[in-house]
């Protein structure tokens, strides 16, 4: 599997980061890092729409127990949490 990582605090530049990476490499899934600061997680759902990937995993810390692997409903639970 080949992963593209990107850092979940630039926003909507990480869709355009993506943009190049898939243009060079043909990646299997994505991981976005940083989600547990300010990032809300916008550019989540933005990268699955515009590069048609699923997201594998979410960076929510620094340690290795806080990669978790992506679960669509959770996400989307905590960012109506976020939101409200």
């Amino acid at each position: 599997e080949t992963l593209l990582v990107l850092d979940g605090t630039v926003g909507q530049n990480a869709v355009q980061q993506g943009r190049l990476f898939t243009d060079a490499v043909s990646p299997t899934g994505i991981v976005v890092t940083k989600l547990d600061g300010s990032a809300r997680g916008g550019a989540v759902t933005a990268l699955r729409r515009e590069l048609n990937l699923p997201i594998r995993f979410l960076g929510v810390g620094e340690s290795l127990d806080a990669l978790e692997p992506f679960d669509a409903r959770r996400f989307a639970e905590h960012l109506l949490a976020e939101s409200g």
